[in-house]
């Protein structure tokens, strides 16, 4: 039986997971989390073989969070279902130690085999992702400028190009504003972009942005 830990922030999204995969004969769900400091009090307190994992839930999540499991945790397989396309952040998942990525569009079905695959020790990525990966290994000239960026680099340069000010993106990330400049002023340098303008649209046309235009998570 393959025990599974849910963590979303949303109760109508854990149930729905919950429910579809009740369905399946060899999965249960032995647990289940709303914030990331509850995914660490359940991996401490309980064995589980996969976490499915929100990205973007209160308090450390995403990339922090998975990085904090595989340290506490290291066999247990991480699977990150997300609301950001795959564009956004399936590599990086990937790097930090997550076994696969899914969007919050996938049908029930793969979900189910993505669970499975990851179980029994494999990954589950789309080809594109793949691809990405295979060109991550091998950083050259060709590989995309953001992804020379650091984690916070990324998440810093996507609430910009999301329209959050300096400020803003400060406060959210509970770091001063000096700190949040100083990355701004990296993440410019690094991807020889010479205004906020060339960052957005860079943003726009790498499909970093997300959808809707709402502050980036």
């Amino acid at each position: 039986m393959i025990r599974v830990l849910l963590a979303d922030d949303h109760n109508i999204v854990r149930a729905g997971l919950k429910e579809l995969l009740s369905g399946a004969e060899d999965i249960t769900v032995a647990g289940e989390a709303t914030n990331g400091h509850e995914v660490l009090e359940r991996i401490r307190g309980a064995e589980y073989d996969v976490a499915v994992l929100d990205m973007t839930m209160p308090g450390r999540s995403g990339i922090e969070l998975i990085r904090l499991v595989k340290s506490e945790k290291p066999r247990l397989k991480i699977l990150t279902l997300s609301m950001h396309s795959e564009e956004q952040y399936a590599v990086r998942a990937l790097r930090a130690g997550a076994s696969g990525y899914l969007t919050k569009e996938t049908a029930p079905d793969e979900l189910i085999a993505a669970i499975r695959r990851i179980a029994a020790g494999g990954a589950y990525v789309t080809p594109e992702t793949a691809q990405r990966l295979a060109l991550d290994a091998h950083r050259d000239s060709e590989a995309p400028p953001h992804t020379l960026l650091s984690d916070r680099e990324f998440q810093v340069f996507r609430m910009i190009a999301n329209g959050e000010s300096v400020g803003q993106a400060a406060k959210r990330l509970a770091l001063s504003v000096k700190t949040v400049s100083t990355h701004k002023t990296r993440i410019m340098q690094k991807m020889g972009l010479a205004n906020q303008t060339e960052l957005i649209r860079y943003a726009l046309e790498h499909k970093l942005l997300d959808e809707g235009g709402g502050p980036a998570a």
